[in-house]
């Protein structure tokens, strides 16, 4: 599945659960780094406004569907993928990293919420080592020295995948900045998957999920300041729309398929 404006071009380049899976084990089994975005219509806002932000996608290796109006474009598109919220995979990446026995580091939060979310990790998935929980202090820039400081502890502490907690476009950008320092980590976009597990945020219930509400539900538990960002999602749906059918009726040019697509 494919979204592009005048200065970007972003391809979902896993379809499913079965892919990432088989993209992350073949990376991990020889020792080769990757980013993985979660694309949501929030980066789609942010892709318009954005140069860093665009230049981040860019370099990211992996990229799948986190939210369900790209899961319904998709499917418009008639190129459809499933749905991966990033909060959801990272249960499934942890074992997958210990099956094959690689460590792990947590990056994003406060120090409180990296325990409380290792502690868990490592109670839910046998196997699993957390080598490194990093907080970056207030003001963190993703891509300077203070990020060259994160990327030391990384590489000090041997971690083979980093989880990024660090919310976009920061997140996004430290993956880029870092993918290139560190060609053999794997850095994972997260979002706020670690706040749920350490219970700092309360996700929505399952039943709320099912129904394809949460975003309801954070905004109603957060309304100043998701409400406005909600907005400017909505804004941008019809042009995506548009951009559905063209893909679905041929209307649109073909370029070479990035990895997975």
């Amino acid at each position: 599945m494919r979204f592009w404006g005048e200065a970007f071009d972003v391809t979902v380049n896993v379809p499913d659960w079965v892919a990432l899976e088989r993209h992350i084990s073949s990376r991990l089994r020889v020792g080769e780094g990757f980013s993985l975005a979660t694309i949501n219509l929030d980066h789609l806002v942010k892709l318009r406004q954005d140069q860093r932000f665009r230049d981040a996608y860019a370099a990211q290796d992996l990229v799948v569907a986190d939210g369900n109006p790209i899961v319904w474009m998709s499917k418009l598109a008639g190129r459809p993928v499933s749905l991966i919220p990033g909060s959801d995979a990272i249960l499934p990446l942890v074992r997958i990293a210990a099956a094959h026995r690689k460590t792990l580091a947590l990056v994003g939060s406060t120090d409180e919420t990296l325990a409380a979310a290792k502690a868990y990790l490592e109670r839910e998935v046998p196997g699993t080592q957390i080598v490194a929980a990093i907080a970056p202090p207030m003001g963190f820039d993703p891509m300077s020295a203070s990020a060259d400081a994160v990327l030391d502890a990384l590489s000090k502490a041997k971690a083979d995948i980093a989880f990024l907690a660090l919310g976009a476009p920061k997140q996004e950008l430290f993956a880029a900045y870092g993918r290139n320092k560190l060609r053999n980590v794997g850095f994972i976009s997260i979002g706020a998957g670690l706040d749920f597990f350490s219970g700092a945020q309360v996700r929505a219930p399952a039943w709320v999920r099912a129904i394809a509400m949460e975003w309801l539900w954070r905004a109603l538990s957060q309304p100043a300041r998701l409400i406005p960002r909600y907005a400017k999602c909505f804004a941008i749906l019809p042009s995506e729309i548009a951009h559905a059918l063209k893909l679905r009726y041929g209307s649109v040019s073909t370029r070479p398929a990035p990895e997975g697509e």
